[in-house]
């Protein structure tokens, strides 16, 4: 299913571009475009759903088919053994500002404790 005024399923659905760096026939991961860091690509299910939590309860499978696209993705970009982090903001309250679920990845630099995303 798609929401036709969610901006995440209008890039899946090639209506907005981005610079997709992996996709797979049901996840996609895209450069943020406002970077937090050197390495900071967005994996999402292509299929709608809200937040990380809706994913996870309604399609555990696909909720592990995003987080093996992290992996891809970190391999990819070079940062999979010095580290990278990995964000799913849940809620307006903790920063969600598109209500489509979304692993940030982010890595290339060191990060202290603070929380990013």
């Amino acid at each position: 299913m798609t929401e036709p005024d969610c901006l995440f399923c209008r890039i899946v659905a090639g209506e907005i571009p981005a610079i997709v760096v992996r996709e797979t026939p049901n996840t996609m991961a895209f450069r943020d475009i406002a970077p937090k860091a050197p390495t900071h690509v967005l994996v999402i299910p292509k299929e709608h759903y809200a937040d990380v939590a809706s994913l996870a309860t309604d399609d555990p499978a696909l909720a592990g088919e995003v987080l093996a696209t992290v992996a891809d993705v970190a391999a990819a970009e070079g940062i999979l053994g010095d580290g990278f982090r990995v964000i799913f903001n849940t809620g307006a309250l903790v920063g969600q500002t598109v209500f489509h679920a979304h692993a940030h990845v982010l890595g290339g630099v060191a990060m202290d404790g603070e929380l990013t995303g």
